[in-house]
């Protein structure tokens, strides 16, 4: 909890440093500030997902983490609007500072939450992972947790495997140099994240009909997730209408929330209580090195290619992103077909 604070407020005091960019002379600081930023949601965003199972029943954890992506989701579609519009009518600096200001009211609203983690050794318990002896709270027995376990393993992949290629990159390039709303796109970009969020917003609200909170269920849902993003990239490769695009960006953060949600669940449900952080922040570190790689690649293939041939890039993305869907699936398959006989998933020494 008290991480979750601190990581809040040094984000409020970091955001501002943008304001000190003033001309070219000045990249350094957007990357030593981003960089930063990073770095504080890497300790924000596992922090976040372990803390959940002490604030709620186990029975509630699906519809918990529901909420969490629900309201990340409400924020990013009503916030890029309003972001768009503030931006447009205050100026960029203003919104800089205001979003300061929102890590900082974040900060105050953890600071109230009553922290409960008797609930988190209750979900343990009804599950039967507690540990048996001593706990191994170094970081290399994280990784050494994770290679003895596929179930872990594999729902750290899902992240990972979501992360290719990088809608940000893709989606600044279309509204600020195709489709262009507003003074330099702010209009266009505030549509396309709000046609993304709004996906995120309705992703796992349409999934949890069929879901029994069971991981096993959990996991077959996440294959609608990835062919969802593959069908996502490969209709936004093919439009030219603007409409079109937004959809399309739309069903990819419907497959991305979707994907993101369960796998989370999952690592909760799975994970010894004692193990959580660490898992957290290796799925977190898996999700970043994947867009950080899908974004260099964007970047350079942005630089090579005609603005009109970037629809080539995007339905290559298309193609790479069908790899995780398939992967998945197989990996669906092995673990229900291993996970008949229990022995042979059992973590040694766990």
């Amino acid at each position: 909890k008290q991480l979750l604070i601190w990581s809040n407020l040094l984000r409020a005091l970091i955001v501002p440093l943008f304001l000190l960019v003033t001309g070219p002379e000045h990249l350094w600081i957007i990357y030593a500030v981003t960089i930063a930023q990073f770095t504080l949601s890497a300790i924000f965003e596992p922090g976040q997902s372990a803390i959940i199972p002490a604030l709620t029943d186990p029975d509630d954890l699906v519809e918990a983490n529901t909420l969490v992506s629900v309201t990340w989701s409400v924020m990013l579609a009503l916030g890029a609007v309003l972001g768009g519009v503030f931006a447009y009518i205050f100026g960029t600096q203003a919104a800089l500072i205001a979003d300061a200001l929102t890590f900082a009211i974040a900060a105050g609203l953890i600071f109230w939450i009553d922290y409960q983690p008797e609930l988190a050794r209750k979900l343990r318990k009804e599950l039967e992972i507690e540990p048996k002896e001593e706990e191994d709270t170094s970081f290399m027995e994280g990784i050494r947790y994770v290679l003895r376990t596929p179930q872990m393993l594999a729902a750290l992949f899902v992240k990972f495997g979501g992360s290719v290629g990088n809608v940000d990159t893709l989606v600044t390039i279309v509204a600020t140099q195709i489709f262009i709303m507003g003074n330099d796109g702010e209009v266009s970009l505030s549509l396309l994240y709000s046609a993304f969020g709004l996906g995120a917003f309705i992703g796992p609200m349409l999934t949890n009909r069929f879901n029994d909170g069971s991981v096993q269920q959990m996991r077959r849902l996440i294959i609608i997730g990835f062919a969802s993003m593959v069908g996502a990239w490969l209709l936004w490769g093919v439009s030219s209408v603007f409409f079109m695009v937004i959809f399309a960006v739309f069903i990819r953060g419907l497959g991305g929330s979707i994907n993101w949600t369960y796998s989370v669940i999952i690592i909760q449900k799975t994970a010894p209580d004692a193990k959580l952080g660490r898992m957290f922040a290796l799925d977190f570190a898996g999700f970043q090195i994947a867009t950080v790689i899908s974004t260099l690649v964007h970047g350079w293939l942005v630089d090579q290619v005609p603005l009109e041939q970037l629809h080539w890039i995007i339905l290559g993305t298309g193609v790479v992103a069908i790899v995780p869907l398939v992967v998945w699936i197989w990996i669906v398959k092995r673990l229900e077909t291993q996970e008949s006989s229990p022995a042979a998933l059992e973590p040694s020494g766990a």
